[in-house]
């Protein structure tokens, strides 16, 4: 029987040891309904093959629980650098993750937004992007590999996109492309200044999202409290209820009926398994 699509909520999950090897067990422990992970190092620029036992292990593994899966792309990724190579790496890293996410029945491959970095490419850097991502894009159109989900930033660094309406000119350089969608990360909305954690504050910013976005555009959602106040800018994952946006946000989140269908990733601290089955079991109880 499949799960109600309403119903899914995840974490990250663990790959180290082997992909299906480390990533089942992890997932039937923690209760996950969908999951995300790594293809290659998440600070770093190696893009490995993997490992075609591994992928089909894991891709029949998914398969038979019903688990819709997510890649992150490498934390290095940033298509607005003033660098080129910089660029060209960040390139190479994403067509990977499309391949390798193919290779793993995948859905979806999550990129961080990226910054301009320097003031004096500002002007420069949403061409750049749009020089970048539109052959990416149509490739994988193209292919059938799995969409590319964009994921605003906390909101340092002069980025490209960090408060939900900057998503407007964002999707715009990428000339509306039907593979891009969004993936909308809670901390992130928090540290770059929405206030989620006000009663209505939650709904307020979804709303802004779907209004910016429309509804179909929003594909994931990172779900994280965080350990630092509202406009921060600072990325700091934090377990949910524990952290500043607190339990109450979380719970406008999980009842959002423009949303109700989209799969909820949790990135909270974890020694193991155990921190994420936690959140995940919340975040069942509130949905």
């Amino acid at each position: 029987m499949l799960l109600d699509p309403a119903r899914r909520i995840g974490s990250h999950t663990r790959t180290a040891g082997g992909l299906a090897k480390a990533a089942l067990p992890y997932v039937d422990a923690a209760g996950s309904e969908t999951l995300q992970v790594y293809v290659s190092n998440s600070r770093g620029w190696a893009l490995p093959p993997g490992d075609p036992k591994q992928d089909t292990l894991f891709r029949d593994g998914i398969g038979e629980r019903d688990l819709p899966a997510y890649v992150h792309a490498s934390l290095l990724v940033n298509l607005g650098s003033p660098t080129g190579m910089t660029v060209e790496r960040s390139i190479a890293t994403l067509a990977h993750a499309l391949d390798r996410g193919r290779a793993i029945g995948a859905s979806a491959v999550v990129y961080h937004a990226g910054s301009s970095v320097d003031p004096e490419h500002d002007a420069k850097a949403m061409h750049q992007l749009h020089e970048a991502l539109m052959p990416l894009l149509d490739d994988a159109a193209a292919r059938g590999l799995p969409k590319l989900l964009v994921e605003p930033s906390a909101g340092g660094g002069r980025s490209l996109a960090s408060k939900v309406q900057d998503l407007g000119p964002y999707l715009a350089a990428a000339e509306q492309h039907p593979w891009l969608g969004v993936c909308f990360d809670t901390c992130h909305a928090w540290a770059a200044g929405h206030d989620l954690a006000t009663p209505g504050g939650m709904t307020a910013t979804l709303d802004a999202l779907i209004g910016t976005v429309g509804a179909d555009r929003v594909m994931l959602i990172h779900a994280n409290d965080s350990k630092d106040e509202c406009g921060s800018t600072r990325d700091r994952h934090e377990t949910i209820g524990r952290g500043h946006i607190g339990e109450a946000a979380f719970a406008e989140l999980m009842t959002h009926p423009a949303i109700a269908g989209v799969p909820v990733i949790v990135e909270t601290p974890t020694v193991d398994h155990e921190g994420h089955a936690a959140d995940i079991a919340l975040l069942k109880s509130l949905r």
